[in-house]
């Protein structure tokens, strides 16, 4: 082969290769993620007892959505396991695209005060409490209360909570 044959298969090669990386990466398209331009959410309220979400820029609600909580709905969550939705100020601390419900956005659970108590009551206060999609596995369907203490919504209401709400933004979850 000469020269100028290598240099095109080269050149062949590195524009598949660059198509085909590009076609793998995980990009929001993909699950029709879109671009939110309107007010900033400044802060997230959940209401258990209304079963709601609420979005904030300041004190307006931009945006709400129905919501699923954790199968022992109840009182704040203490432990690992109890199937309660936590209660009180948190933060949302990551996002995760690649969620086995659909889309999900951690929430900062357990925070100081929720391992201080569960430290005096010799249990583990549990964590990995997320906003996320709907249900995906037998024995979830037709619950309105099914998850293990997370919030939970459709999801294509996850696709736009996703899309307006950024990591650090405040979320108040009220009994």
């Amino acid at each position: 082969m000469s020269k100028g044959n290598n240099v095109k298969l080269l050149g062949i090669f590195l524009l598949l290769a660059t198509i085909l990386l590009g076609c793998g990466s995980a990009s929001p398209v993909s699950k029709n993620i879109e671009n939110y331009t309107g007010p900033e959410i400044t802060k997230v309220v959940v209401d258990k007892s209304q079963r709601k979400i609420f979005l904030l820029n300041n004190k307006k609600i931009i945006r709400k959505f129905k919501i699923g909580l954790g199968f022992a709905p109840q009182n704040h969550k203490i432990k690992q396991g109890d199937g309660r939705t936590p209660e009180g100020l948190y933060f949302i601390d990551r996002k995760n695209y690649n969620s086995k419900y659909f889309l999900s956005m951690g929430i900062s659970y357990p925070n100081a005060n929720d391992t201080r108590n569960a430290k005096k009551l010799g249990v583990d206060p549990g964590g990995d409490i997320f906003i996320h999609g709907g249900p995906r596995y037998k024995g979830e369907y037709g619950k309105k209360d099914w998850t293990a203490g997370c919030i939970s919504v459709s999801d294509k209401n996850i696709r736009t909570i996703y899309s307006m709400v950024k990591t650090g933004t405040p979320i108040l979850i009220k009994p």
